[in-house]
């Protein structure tokens, strides 16, 4: 399967980066590149699904206790959305 990365998923990727590499050490920001590698590959070879949402056809999974990825599926291809702060209000939430 492909994987599409969202222009908001590519966002909210290099943002946890950054955050990772300002407040925390080079080891988590790798710890956590490690993480969302071994996700993707798990959703492009084992072909899981995790968590259903409210939107259609949409999942998500933990990548971390604070951060979630929300994909879907859809014509061979996985698109990965956002990547959420579990801490924020969900109510800001927007695909």
């Amino acid at each position: 399967m492909n994987v599409i990365w969202s222009p908001q998923a590519q966002k909210d990727f290099w943002n946890n980066i950054d955050y990772l590499e300002a407040e925390w050490s080079e080891k988590i920001v790798l710890n956590f590149i490690e993480k969302v590698n071994t996700t993707i590959d798990l959703l492009k070879n084992d072909n899981v699904l995790f968590v259903k949402t409210n939107y259609r056809n949409v999942y998500k999974v933990v990548i971390t206790k604070h951060i979630s990825l929300y994909y879907r599926i859809e014509n061979s291809k996985i698109e990965l959305l956002r990547f959420w702060n579990n801490f924020q209000d969900l109510e800001n939430f927007k695909l």
